[in-house]
């Protein structure tokens, strides 16, 4: 199964995160400091073997967990690792808005947005 196939349901769902990497926060492998929050759906494998992860988005302070809307899918055609995107209830973000707030990490892969 892709990952669209399994981020795909999430499209405009109500979808709840832990945040493992909170704003501000540095990559514990590569030492990049987080812009925005950053988690994982809790029990939701993704194709790669890991916990499904999320772009928390709308939020300038560090979270422990974040409820919020999936508005996108950040698809990677050269990976099989998609982000959901998330935000509280009722933010909208154009195409612009969210690549440029994900890029920090999306500019190591070929990535398009997928939209309900």
């Amino acid at each position: 199964m892709g990952s669209f196939q399994l981020a795909h349901p999430y499209l405009g769902c109500m979808v709840t995160v832990e945040v493992d990497r909170p704003l501000g926060s540095s990559h514990p492998t590569y030492g990049s400091v987080y812009p925005v929050n950053y988690g994982y759906v809790p029990g939701v494998l993704a194709p790669d073997g890991e916990t499904l992860d999320a772009y928390v988005l709308g939020i300038a302070e560090p979270l422990a967990s974040f409820s919020g809307r999936c508005i996108a899918i950040a698809h990677r055609l050269d990976d099989d690792d998609d982000k959901l995107v998330l935000v509280p209830d009722g933010l909208d973000l154009s195409d612009a808005e969210v690549l440029s707030r994900i890029h920090f990490q999306e500019q190591f892969f070929h990535t398009v947005l997928l939209r309900a």
